[in-house]
């Protein structure tokens, strides 16, 4: 069950690439579709954003394990896809997360630590 995330986010098409942005969008959606079908990771999520001022306009979510998104980090096709993505779009940023019960997991993590540092202050 997935209890990791990660998080691929990036912000403006660099002008004058439009038509090679939608190009590698589409590549890496279909990626990401053949991922989940072989069974390496268990779902994505994409999200297109309103102008914000954030600079991020738009991130994908890999859901799955945490050795199953360790294993993709070093898969040479989607190492290929991020260098060519980051030729197309400003910002490109990577971040693991938890999802399901790795949140309930994390915060219970966070919720002992920070019971320890009260009984210590």
């Amino acid at each position: 069950m997935a209890d990791r995330m990660l998080f691929i986010g990036w912000g403006a098409t660099v002008r004058g690439r439009e038509e090679r942005a939608i190009e590698v969008f589409n590549d890496a959606v279909g990626f990401y579709g053949r991922l989940q079908q072989d069974g390496r990771i268990e779902s994505f999520d994409v999200a297109l954003l309103d102008p914000n001022g954030m600079g991020l306009d738009g991130y994908i979510q890999l859901h799955g394990t945490g050795a199953q998104l360790s294993a993709i980090r070093d898969d040479d096709e989607f190492r290929t896809k991020l260098v060519t993505a980051s030729m197309i779009v400003d910002d490109l940023r990577l971040a693991d997360g938890y999802t399901g019960a790795g949140v309930a997991r994390e915060m219970a993590r966070f919720e002992a630590v920070t019971t320890a540092e009260l009984q210590h202050a």
